[in-house]
């Protein structure tokens, strides 16, 4: 059976998660203000064993930070971990993960990949530059992601408002030549009108 219990960061773990951080070489003062992005595996004492955050963005989720208390029980703790990860990903509703976590089991323990291109389109600017190491791991079809349906409705609505715009332009230009030229028609009728009244007498 599993040793490790699996759940959510609290207050209560920033002593222990602030030692792990350090261990682990990351900036501990600025993690500890986004533990709340924090899932973490406990041993049968309560100890900290492993943490690692999840920063979600949309439909997205940036998999960052990870720490160990042991890297030698890596094998054990990761997909402990990965598990609990993928379960709060479902619960958000995510299309696609993000990591530049660099341990080789990311791609063969749970099935990531070096992110094409086309992907890297997808990249939430928060995250980072494209060209860092991006591994990326798709849950679900984009195409449905409503986060991309918006952007796409932006994008028409933007367009509809610039044609709107462009035919209002053409309208008004329309407008003022009609209403010079009427103005023109009614001077050149007045005058005609002017002459022949004048020519009767």
């Amino acid at each position: 059976m599993n040793a490790y219990r699996t759940r959510r960061a609290t207050s209560d773990d920033l002593a222990q998660l602030a030692g792990l951080w350090q261990a682990a070489r990351l900036p501990a003062a600025e993690l500890g203000k986004r533990f709340t992005d924090f899932q973490v595996a406990e041993d049968e004492q309560g100890l900290l064993a492993a943490a690692i955050g999840l920063h979600v963005e949309g439909s997205q989720g940036r998999i960052h930070s990870e720490a160990l208390a042991n890297p030698a029980l890596a094998g054990d703790l990761r997909p402990v971990l990965w598990q609990r990860m993928q379960v709060v990903a479902k619960n958000h509703g995510l299309f696609r993960l993000w990591t530049e976590e660099a341990a080789a089991w990311w791609k063969e323990g749970a099935g990531f990949s070096a992110a094409t291109a086309e992907a890297l389109q997808r990249l939430p600017e928060s995250y980072g530059p494209p060209q860092a190491a991006w591994l990326t791991l798709r849950l679900r079809d984009e195409t449905l992601d409503p986060g991309l349906l918006d952007k796409a409705l932006a994008m028409y609505r933007e367009a509809e408002k610039g044609r709107r715009e462009a035919f209002m332009r053409r309208g008004r230009i329309l407008t003022l030549i009609g209403t010079v030229l009427a103005a023109l028609f009614f001077f050149i009728a007045i005058t005609l009108l002017f002459y022949v009244v004048k020519h009767r007498r």
